[in-house]
């Protein structure tokens, strides 16, 4: 193991991760402060920004697997560096989509960023140490998410939002830092044979529909991020109309999913060192199931309190199952399938985004907050069922690293 390449790894990670949060929380409050942006509105801006999941992963995941590594790795946070640059520029103009089409090319950042460190983490930390390796990359993301709604919402309530933005800028350019210097050497991956990319993204998807396991977690990752993201399209609306939370309270809300996600990401390698991976993969979604029935009393007993154990909810299970289901399709991918089938599954997981978002806001506006509120709680459930009906319900142990 390549501690030092792995330390740069890790530090990258919190760089675009963090810029990535800071829009995805500056997005909907600019909207709606700046803006006087409705559910509707906000939902379609949150699915623009969540659509490069969609779109890109695919022929990103090509590339990850033609390409040396690193080179997207550096790519990525340059990416996130310009995007976060322009939305600096259209927010001061007053320019809503402009911003909107800033954050789909950061997201694209994201994206490429996320595939290529799961293809490369494989080379840098052994079999039995990579749920552990697994959930020090997560903490990047979840220290980020955990500090971004409630540094946002501060600057929101003092200032303005767009400085949310600003922020970006800084977090990418520590990105571009780590991975400047970063020794390629240490990762030593080997670039897949060429062949046209429509036949390169069918072999990737076709190894996870016919690998029962991948299924399973690729129907349960659509089922929770439609939910997700319908929720997270419709919070700060809600929030800040239906509940009468200002926007700080907001933030600090939104703050505890990120406390859960840094909960579940330090305890993570632990935790699956413990507990059989299906007691893992069951629990993420089932606690979210939880989590939507309190949003719901949260209709009636108005205040932060119950939508703040929600949020924490949503960020502990879910990225516990997030780690393990990481590490397995890992160990259960040959390495020259890996980014292709990585992509494959980031579809599933994040690529329902637009989807659930344009859900969100749709449901809000034309039904109330009620409705999709229960819309949300019933995709968790489903995202639950899906593991009871799959042999991930069987797992009992990691499966054995395939073979090249």
């Amino acid at each position: 193991m390549s501690s030092s390449a792995f330390l740069r790894l890790q530090w990258a990670a919190v760089g675009v991760h963090a810029a990535d949060q800071l829009a995805l929380a500056a997005l909907p409050l600019t909207a709606v402060l700046l803006f006087n942006a409705g559910p509707g509105v906000v939902g379609v801006l949150v699915a623009i920004q969540g659509a490069a999941w969609l779109l890109v992963s695919l022929p990103a995941g090509v590339v990850v697997d033609r390409l040396t590594a690193p080179v997207v790795l550096l790519a990525a946070p340059v990416l996130s560096l310009l995007a976060a640059a322009i939305a600096v520029a259209a927010a001061l103009v007053d320019a809503l989509w402009f911003l909107a089409g800033a954050s789909f090319i950061g997201a694209i950042g994201t994206v490429s960023f996320v595939l290529a460190a799961t293809a490369v983490v494989i080379r840098l930390v052994p079999p039995h140490r990579l749920a552990a390796g697994n959930a020090r990359l997560e903490l990047g993301r979840a220290a980020a998410a955990l500090a971004a709604p409630f540094i946002v919402g501060e600057l929101a309530t003092r200032l303005s939002p767009t400085w949310g933005y600003g922020l970006a800028v800084i977090a990418a350019l520590l990105a571009v830092a780590c991975l400047a210097t970063l020794d390629r050497r240490a990762l030593d991956v080997t670039a897949a044979p060429r062949q046209p990319i429509l036949a390169a993204i069918r072999e990737g998807a076709g190894f996870v529909v016919r690998h029962p396991l991948l299924r399973g977690l690729a129907l349960c990752a659509i089922f929770w991020n439609l939910s997700f993201f319908a929720l997270w399209a419709i919070f700060v609306p809600f929030a800040l109309h239906l509940l009468g939370l200002d926007p700080r309270q907001t933030g600090t809300v939104q703050m505890a999913y990120g406390a859960g996600l840094i909960v579940g990401a330090v305890s993570g390698g632990a935790i699956m060192a413990r507990l059989p991976p299906n007691v893992t993969l069951m629990f993420g979604p089932g606690v979210s199931v939880i989590a939507g029935i309190l949003l719901w009393l949260s209709l009636r007993l108005q205040g932060p309190v119950l939508p703040a154990i929600a949020h924490f909810l949503v960020g502990f299970g879910p990225i516990l199952w997030l780690i393990c289901q990481t590490t397995v399709r890992q160990l259960v991918t040959p390495p020259a399938l890996l980014g292709r089938v990585n992509a494959t599954i980031q579809v599933a997981t994040r690529g329902a985004a637009p989807l659930g978002a344009l859900l969100g806001g749709w449901l809000g506006a034309t039904f109330g907050y009620e409705v999709a509120i229960l819309a949300i709680g019933a995709g968790f459930t489903l995202s639950f069922a899906v593991v009871l009906l799959t042999p991930l319900v069987r797992l009992r142990a990691m499966p054995l690293p395939a073979a090249a």
